[in-house]
């Protein structure tokens, strides 16, 4: 294609895609495929919906006077949002938060609008129409965000004040803002820092909250988080929001004992190898076989979330039985060691040891990473 060089010949060729156009190099897409046909995906994340309604109902009697609310957002924390929800709402939790406006309309069907905060608040008109629109409350955070509130029409809402973070929230010196009288505040909130540590940020932290209470006219006040459930009444408030301890995480020593498991990564093996002694294992041969060995080959690599940190590391549980991660992660495929296991065969599903305190302690992710981390090829499930 004289004159057009390479920029001009890829506009021309994706021009003639677009018209309609087809080539041997680009033929046209079909219209008519049928994905209805789509197999079942060879990784599962499964999810424990009794394990789950009943970390809830833990935390809720330990935020003692106050209700326990969920944090639900990054899709509930990776286990899917369309799943969690119900299970919350039906174990009795009334106030759920998002951080994006984008995650709102998986929560619509499920819940009523009132009960969806999103916790950036509204950085412009259209996204400040979106929530008065559908009743979603906005957290607003900054007198910015609190004039474009107001301006635009008003309504209730939830206001965060920063009580030492430094991150989203009005600061303390704007607490007599005149502008902060027109606002119809549901649910006046701040965020502890360091609350799964023993430290004096907490203490600190608390104190501002009290003066936030006695300064912000709200129904409702929030601080407590997981971790900050577990410090006690004088951090609980009229509403707490757990988030990581719903999906199974400890966030301090004291909920160790009431806290259940609720997510396990599945990876079907897709090929077994017999491995004689002095055969090598993956890219850079980082594993050796000392011994004829028997292997199996996982569908699952770092793509979707099972990181290269779990070279020499990780473990898989086939009925109770545990196997270990051989030589590196990569992107797809996981090799795992099925000397020990002769029942186990291509087909069959292995379970990532996945209790985040330990995952977390063996990976060095943090239990919230462990779980936001898994990927979209995960098929979500729901069991018991």
């Amino acid at each position: 294609m004289p004159g057009y060089g390479i920029l001009g010949s890829w506009c021309l060729s994706v021009s003639s895609w677009l018209s309609g156009a087809s080539s041997r190099d680009c033929p046209p897409i079909s219209r008519t495929t049928d994905i209805s046909a789509l197999p079942p995906a060879t990784l599962r994340l499964s999810l424990d919906s009794h394990a789950l309604a009943s970390n809830w109902r833990a935390l809720d009697a330990l935020s003692g006077r106050a209700a326990a609310g969920a944090a639900v957002k990054a899709d509930a924390y990776g286990l899917g949002a369309g799943r969690v929800v119900p299970v919350l709402a039906n174990a009795g939790c009334r106030d759920f938060f998002v951080a994006h406006w984008s995650e709102v309309p998986d929560l619509l069907p499920l819940v009523p609008a009132e009960q969806i905060a999103v916790l950036h608040g509204p950085v412009n008109r259209d996204e400040a129409e979106f929530a008065r629109s559908t009743g979603v409350r906005p957290v607003l955070n900054s007198l910015h965000q609190i004039r474009l509130w107001t301006e635009s029409g008003g309504g209730a809402c939830h206001l965060m004040v920063d009580t030492g973070m430094n991150r989203l929230g009005l600061e303390m010196a704007q607490l007599n803002e005149a502008v902060l009288a027109a606002l119809d505040i549901d649910i006046c909130l701040s965020h502890l820092a360091s609350a799964d540590e023993d430290c004096a940020q907490n203490v600190n932290q608390l104190r501002h909250f009290e003066t936030v209470r006695h300064t912000v006219a709200a129904r409702r006040y929030s601080l407590a988080n997981s971790a900050g459930i577990a410090l006690g009444d004088a951090y609980h408030a009229d509403l707490t929001r757990p988030g990581i301890a719903l999906y199974g995480g400890i966030a301090r020593p004291e909920l160790g004992d009431v806290i259940r498991q609720v997510a396990r990564p599945e990876a079907m093996i897709m090929q077994v190898r017999n491995l004689d002694a002095g055969a090598k294992v993956g890219y850079n041969a980082l594993f050796c076989a000392d011994k004829p060995m028997r292997v199996g080959v996982l569908s699952v690599g770092y793509a979707d979330g099972y990181l290269r940190c779990w070279t020499g590391q990780g473990h898989f549980l086939w009925h109770g039985q545990r196997t270990p991660v051989l030589g590196r992660v990569s992107m797809d495929l996981t090799i795992v060691d099925l000397t020990a296991l002769r029942d186990c065969g291509e087909g069959d599903w292995l379970a990532a040891d996945y209790d985040l305190r330990a995952a977390s302690a063996a990976s060095g992710l943090s239990q919230y990473e462990l779980l936001t981390l898994m990927g979209r090829r995960f098929s979500r499930q729901t069991g018991c």
